[in-house]
């Protein structure tokens, strides 16, 4: 990266990974949240953006229903934009094999599907119960592999939950344990209403460790509804997890649990990678410069603080 910045200054920990794939979901996590329909045109100059700026996997949309996710209607439209986008992955959630299809009609290699840890926001999100939705992902992942293409299985609810509380860590990990048993190539642990403690992502962690679940295979998408991201995030690198979820501008939030504010934002976890000497490949001030872009459109400041800071210099 080349950027005229003196900050931070690099003071390496020890025992952290020497580089971190960032996850980004702005595009897709965060856009599907917003209130209005963001114009086809800017979704894809936000990703080309995102990709110009050294991400490596930029989550592009979700080939969900319209009618549950209006935001992302455009699915069909959008992907094809993005063709000329070279070297980056460019994943795409599918809720089930119809899903599937429309992804592999426009040429996706790279799929993801949406699991719960926990049954009411199975119901709420799914309108099924969490063995019901696995179920129904079973064919899906099946196909997909079938076809030589990367299935990422996300579960929410991992930490806890705003209608049953805290969710027990063997609750979790069996939901977890049955995604991987699926097929799944990875898992993203989802703290969707933002309530993880460091302690308690290290517990998550160790256990799914002990059945069997390796944390190469493992990422981890905090949300920071407590301030609390960034810290969650340092505990899973330091047992020794390298993929991490983060959202542009910190946008985002979840359509089905409105206690769920804004993903981490990816300038504030990019702020402190560097910091560590962690490389990500990604231009801080060239991905500060997408969220002010996007902002802009969006009509609203970048809840990033990382972005407040950098765009007032």
């Amino acid at each position: 990266m080349t950027t005229s910045r003196p900050l931070p200054m690099t003071v390496p920990a020890p025992d952290l990974p020497a580089r971190v794939r960032i996850h980004e979901v702005g595009a897709r996590d965060g856009l599907q949240n917003e209130k209005a329909v963001v114009p086809t045109e800017v979704k894809a100059e936000f990703i080309h953006r995102l990709a110009a700026s050294g991400l490596t996997t930029v989550e592009a949309t979700s080939f969900v229903h319209p009618k549950w996710v209006p935001q992302l209607a455009d699915a069909e439209d959008l992907f094809p934009r993005l063709a000329d986008i070279g070297g980056v992955a460019l994943p795409v959630l599918v809720p089930n094999e119809r899903g599937l299809d429309r992804a592999l009609a426009l040429g996706a290699r790279r799929i993801a599907v949406f699991g719960s840890a926990t049954e009411t926001f199975a119901a709420r999100n799914l309108n099924r119960t969490v063995d019901e939705s696995l179920a129904m992902f079973e064919p899906v992942v099946a196909r997909a592999k079938a076809d030589k293409v990367h299935v990422r299985g996300y579960l929410s609810m991992c930490f806890g939950d705003p209608w049953e509380g805290p969710v027990p860590v063997h609750q979790v990990v069996r939901v977890a344990k049955a995604l991987m048993d699926l097929g799944c190539d990875e898992l993203s642990l989802g703290d969707t209403i933002g309530v993880a403690t460091p302690g308690h992502v290290q517990t998550l962690l160790s256990e799914l460790n002990e059945e069997g679940v390796p944390t190469d295979t493992i990422g981890v998408h905090f949300h920071d509804t407590y301030g609390q991201a960034l810290s969650n995030t340092l505990a899973a690198l330091q047992h020794g997890v390298t993929t991490v979820d983060a959202s542009a501008g910190g946008l985002g939030g979840c359509p089905y649990a409105k206690s769920a504010t804004g993903n981490l934002a990816t300038e504030d976890l990019v702020w402190m990678l560097q910091g560590l000497g962690i490389e990500t490949g990604v231009d801080l001030d060239a991905l500060t410069a997408t969220s002010v872009w996007l902002a802009e459109r969006l009509g609203r400041p970048s809840p990033s603080r990382t972005v407040r800071a950098l765009s007032v210099r």
